[in-house]
């Protein structure tokens, strides 16, 4: 299975978390890793470059860190822009019908603050429901997220472990069943 990694974060030279994903990730000649910020620095995306992207891959993870209960600004320009009426969905729009797609977050809160009776009232499921929305409307199929929270706390033990989780999520995850 061919994986497309894109990464959307806005300065990953400062990021301790998304960098050393990357960092895993590269190791790996079966995943396709995409910076969006490196590759559109000016963020006048290239729509028939990433839609080719889309169309030689069978999997795409959009990897970010979670700002504000969302995504950086580019990877909302990004959908907005490639994922086009008659090319994603639409009559003649089957380009990503079938394929597989999922998020890979990194969080400052704590996983408790994303619960209910946390601080952020919502899980991350519940928060990444507009990737999954749109997965569904493009008609792919929607993976299990993989996060990574309370970074600000991370030792580099649980960094280095959850880098190996992480390209083995990437590798090996299933598309959810929802009823």
């Amino acid at each position: 299975m061919k994986t497309l990694v894109i990464v959307t974060h806005p300065n990953i030279e400062t990021s301790r978390v998304n960098a050393a994903w990357l960092e895993e990730l590269r190791k790996h000649s079966d995943i396709t890793v995409h910076e969006l910020y490196k590759a559109y620095p000016d963020e006048n995306i290239d729509v028939a470059k990433e839609q080719a992207l889309i169309e030689a891959h069978d999997r795409v993870i959009f990897q970010y860190p979670l700002f504000w209960y969302s995504s950086p600004m580019l990877l909302k320009k990004w959908f907005d822009s490639v994922l086009q009426y008659g090319w994603a969905y639409g009559p003649d729009g089957s380009k990503t019908a079938g394929k597989q797609f999922g998020a890979a977050i990194s969080t400052y809160g704590s996983e408790a603050s994303y619960q209910p009776s946390g601080s952020n009232r919502f899980t991350l499921a519940e928060i990444l429901r507009p990737i999954e929305a749109t997965t569904h409307f493009i008609s792919g199929e929607y993976l299990p997220h993989f996060a990574l929270s309370d970074v600000s706390n991370l030792t580099d033990e649980r960094l280095a472990e959850s880098t190996k989780a992480y390209v083995k999520h990437v590798r090996a995850a299933q598309p959810v069943t929802v009823a």
